[in-house]
């Protein structure tokens, strides 16, 4: 049998395994997982005779390696910043590896061995990125193919609830890593290039800065700009496109609250509390606030940031259970970001029925014989509930089919690899639809520069 090596068993994995435990009789695979607990894993793989699950802890250098040496490829599904010690044990025992992250600078570097040995590292073969790349490939490669020259690229995803399930005023729950969500935009400007122009904006105005989107019949959704939208110019082969444009999709309303939140220094992830694990809710938002010997928390709130009381804005607030003086954090030297996270998780958490949903939008603007046109491609993908989810789904998958497809020879370019060309995005995004991940396209009037773009 072909052993795989699933090292992770987090709420992507679900439809990972699920997928190649049904592929694993015609397939004569067999799944080994390995976490630092086997409860979801022995969840996941439900007495299949076809996987088992292990304690492996992926800082013991010689576990880890023995797993390693012992398997046909390996799949990553561990947080990016670990998966160089397992692509470099990769390289010693000659297995090819699979994950969902972004190449980093240091995976990167280990392109040329990777190549020289023969192996494949795919790389961003999730959803965003994954998914994402796929999709907006093989339209761009189809209009240029058809002779004409790419004026605009804007791409957005977001991971939401499901309007089924959508019972907050936030229209938002966690659907991947929470803390994600918190740090999410920070760490510099987002860069992006419009009409041969330019723009960046600071974090402090990210969320201030939206863009308005309808997408395929599913509503009226906001966007905000990813950090670095510039560096997919060389990826996708655009280097002198105009525009270009990527970002996170919202619920409409969810930025301008959440900017709350920043505003305020909430997010902030660089300095430790003291006494955190005793504070309050309550005692945490007045860490943020001026001292009053009279004023309460909600009043000094409202008026430093200029909040109605019968605003949504402070409805959103109070939803969240913010001024509760009971309720503690519990977190032993907290910073500020994990700290809101905690509060956050407390109402943001998906149940387990609860749906959620995965959206996705490409825009491509094009011209071929001095005529101007346009094309929309959207995805919506519906989750089935807290364990089987539209997220863990649209990243399990195509993993999962990328790691077959690897060890079956039918994918077999080696290097340090990201799903941008036709050998790779072809087959997965064919399969994937057999599964209902499937693009709707169609032509729109070409608008050039978007005049949705709201300046808070």
């Amino acid at each position: 049998m072909k052993n795989i090596l699933i090292i992770g068993a987090g709420k992507s994995s679900s439809y990972l395994i699920k997928y190649l435990l049904e592929k694993s009789n015609e397939e004569n695979l067999y799944l080994i997982i390995g976490d630092i607990s086997t409860v979801n894993a022995d969840k996941l793989i439900n007495n299949h005779k076809n996987a088992e699950s292990i304690i492996l802890d992926v800082f013991n250098k010689k576990q880890r390696q023995n797993y390693i040496q012992k398997s046909h490829i390996v799949i990553s599904m561990l947080p990016a910043r670990l998966h160089l010690e397992i692509a470099k044990d990769c390289l010693t025992f000659h297995k090819n590896l699979v994950t969902a992250s972004y190449i980093s600078k240091e995976m990167k570097e280990l392109d040329m061995a990777v190549k020289s040995n023969g192996l494949i590292f795919m790389n961003e073969i999730g959803v965003d990125p994954g998914i994402d790349h796929m999709s907006a490939m093989q339209v761009i490669d189809k209009i240029r193919n058809n002779g004409a020259k790419m004026l605009l690229f804007e791409s957005f995803t977001g991971g939401l609830v499901a309007p089924e399930s959508d019972n907050n005023l936030w229209n938002y729950k966690f659907t991947w890593n929470p803390r994600n969500v918190v740090l999410a935009g920070q760490g510099g400007a987002a860069m992006f290039i419009q009409e041969g122009t330019y723009k960046y904006i600071p974090y402090h105005k990210l969320f201030r800065r939206t863009e308005f989107l309808n997408i395929n019949g599913s509503g009226k959704f906001e966007a905000y700009a990813n950090r670095d939208s510039l560096k997919y110019r060389n990826v996708y082969g655009l280097d002198k496109i105009p525009t270009m444009y990527r970002g996170t999709i919202r619920k409409v309303g969810f930025s301008r609250a959440w900017n709350i939140f920043v505003q305020l220094g909430m997010t902030d992830d660089t300095y430790i509390i003291e006494d955190s694990e005793n504070m309050s809710y309550r005692d945490f938002v007045n860490l943020f606030l001026a001292y009053s010997p009279s004023d309460s928390v909600e009043l000094k709130l409202r008026s430093y940031l200029k909040i109605d009381q019968d605003d949504v804005m402070w409805e959103k607030l109070v939803e969240l259970d913010l001024f509760n003086p009971k309720k503690k954090i519990g977190l032993i030297n907290a910073t500020p970001a994990q700290m809101l996270q905690k509060i956050l998780e407390d109402s943001w958490t998906l149940q387990e029925d609860d749906k959620d949903m995965i959206v996705m939008q490409h825009l491509f603007g094009y011209e071929k014989n001095g005529e101007k046109k346009q094309i929309e491609s959207s995805l919506v993908v519906i989750g089935e509930n807290q364990t089987y989810t539209a997220m863990a789904k649209t990243v399990g998958l195509p993993v999962g089919i990328a790691a077959l497809k690897i060890l079956k020879g039918q994918i077999n370019t080696p290097g340090v690899l990201r799903p941008i060309s036709k050998e790779i995005y072809n087959p997965i995004l064919k399969e994937l639809e057999e599964y209902g991940i499937k693009f709707i396209e169609k032509t729109v009037p070409y608008l050039g520069y978007n005049p949705n773009i709201v300046i808070g």
